[in-house]
């Protein structure tokens, strides 16, 4: 199923940005039963990536789900339960060079299983939040916060682009990059944090094209690259590396 999720969820993205996230919460009374329902569903995981020391609940093909066809999933499409390859990145980035979030104001935007945001943590980061619009990866972050003996962070389910900036030493953007029209909507946003707060931006991708080809590729500076482990490659088409960026718009 991760291969398929790969190729319909971003198909679906831009219709999931627009729909009330009420639908996906249809069947359930309370968070308690979605963090339920996700214990069940998943299988924790700390090997064959990039960040041995977190500890995510992910799909893997022991879960029921791996090979369920996609219309039985009850939520939107479960991209918290992936940790994709920008993510892996960032988050390794960030424990591997600790000062980078030591002491900030960190926002994990598009958080989907929170690992960026608990590795920003880890590094003694002052104050994360983990933001996501579908509400379901707000809780399965949490969730990975209590699997790495974390206090809950602050999760946020607004959509943040295009709202007024708060103020952010810095913001995390892993594999957000996968459509032209939110690549144009984030490059408008982040230069107002930049302009507002004199945020600093990370962003970390594979190299897909949607990302390569669009004009923030020309204001980033490459700050790490990483070789992708055999399975994290297998189940993302062959991507063999993942980079981190700093988005400098003065260049």
């Amino acid at each position: 199923m991760l291969t398929r999720l790969g190729v319909f969820g971003y198909m679906n993205i831009v219709k999931t940005l627009c729909t009330s996230t009420n639908r996906y919460l249809q069947g359930f009374a309370s968070d308690n039963d979605i963090k339920k329902f996700i214990i069940e569903n998943t299988e924790i995981v700390r090997k064959h990536n990039l960040t041995p020391e977190i500890h995510l609940r992910l799909f893997t093909p022991n879960c029921r789900f791996w090979h369920a066809r996609p219309e039985l999933w009850p939520f939107s499409d479960p991209f918290w339960a992936i940790y994709w390859p920008g993510g892996q990145a960032l988050a390794r980035y960030l424990l591997s060079n600790p000062g980078v979030s030591q002491g900030k104001r960190v926002l994990d935007l598009g958080c989907g299983c929170g690992a960026s945001a608990i590795a920003a943590k880890f590094c003694g980061a002052s104050h994360v939040v983990a933001n996501d619009i579908d509400p379901v990866a707000a809780i399965a972050t949490q969730l990975n916060c209590e699997l790495n003996g974390l206090n809950p962070l602050p999760c946020d389910t607004e959509n943040l682009i295009s709202s007024e900036p708060e103020e952010y030493d810095l913001i995390l953007l892993g594999d957000m990059f996968y459509e032209e029209a939110l690549a144009d909507s984030l490059h408008s946003w982040l230069n107002c944090c930049i302009q507002t707060h004199g945020t600093q931006v990370l962003i970390g991708d594979p190299g897909r094209a949607q990302f390569e080809g669009h004009g923030i590729r020309r204001l980033l500076r490459q700050e790490a690259q990483f070789e992708l482990p055999k399975a994290v490659r297998e189940e993302n088409y062959g991507l063999t590396c993942s980079t981190v960026w700093r988005y400098l718009p003065e260049l």
